[in-house]
Parts: C-alpha cells; structure tokens; sequence
C-alpha cells in the first residue's frame, strides 16, 4: 500500500499547494471490509476548515480517477493534520526534531508502553527522546507502533 501512497503523494502535492497548502501525508488503508484514502493537509497559519478540506477533495477527485491508482472503491477523506498529527516519515521526524512526540511501542520498554519526551535525534535503527532533564531514552523503531506530535490537553 506504500507505493500507492507514495504514487498518489507524487502526482497531488503540486496541485494542493497550488491551492494554498501542504500535502502532509497521504494514507491508505482497509479498515473493516472498507478501503480510505485519507489525505492530510496543512496551511501556513495551521487552521484547516471544512471548506479547505472541500476545495482540496474537488481538485483532486476527478485526477485520482483519471490516474486510477486503486482498483478498490474506496472512500476519500481529506482533513486537517490536527494537534496530535502522526509522525510517519523520515521528513516529518525532521520537522520535529526539538519537539515533543508520544511514542507508543508494540512492547513493554522499562516498564511502559508509551513514552512522551523531546526528539533528540533518529537513525534507521532508533530514535533518541529526552524524557526529562537529564535522562535520555533510546527506542528501536522496530518496536514504535505510533509517534505522533505531542498536545498537552491539560493546557
């Protein structure tokens, strides 16, 4: 499914940022017996609303049936990255280095499953959070499920 991704990704960044914004990722997935490609996009000043989710989804429509990339039918959803945007590429890592992410793990590490901290740096094998002042904490990207950027709902 990556390269569908990767192909739909090719042909519609252009023409979303010719529309005023930023492809941030493209996914398709099979939930249930149903299939979603699930476009994610940005803009400079961060609030994405429903009438850009709309411009982007009637730009794009007509070239993703023309290209036909997916035999399936599926469903189309364009939206907002949101707070807790998923980090899932090598780029979005890069955005992110210095911020704080959520890290969930297939397994246990030290005792959890889920560790929140800064993101100090990443290689092919691991990423390397902060997770307070003076503690760092190497994870294997083997066993990340899920990174996002972290929200503090509290604040």
């Amino acid at each position: 499914m990556a390269n569908i991704e990767e192909k739909i990704e090719n042909r519609l960044s252009k023409v979303i940022e010719d529309l005023g914004y930023k492809l941030y990722d493209v996914q398709y997935v099979k939930e249930g017996k149903d299939y979603f490609l699930r476009i994610f996009i940005e803009k400079e000043n961060g609030e994405i609303d429903l009438n850009d989710c709309e411009n982007v989804n009637n730009a794009i429509t007509d070239i993703l049936d023309e290209e036909d990339f997916i035999k399936e039918q599926y469903f189309l959803e364009v939206s907002s990255t949101g707070v807790e945007k998923m980090i899932r590429k090598e780029k979005h890592l890069k955005d992110n280095i210095g911020e704080l992410i959520t890290i969930k793990l297939f397994k246990s590490l030290d005792g959890s499953k889920e560790f929140v901290g800064e993101l100090i740096n990443f290689n092919n094998e691991c990423l390397t959070i902060k997770v307070d002042s003076n503690s760092t904490v190497d994870i294997e990207r083997k066993n990340i499920s899920q990174i996002k950027k972290f929200y503090d709902w509290n604040n």
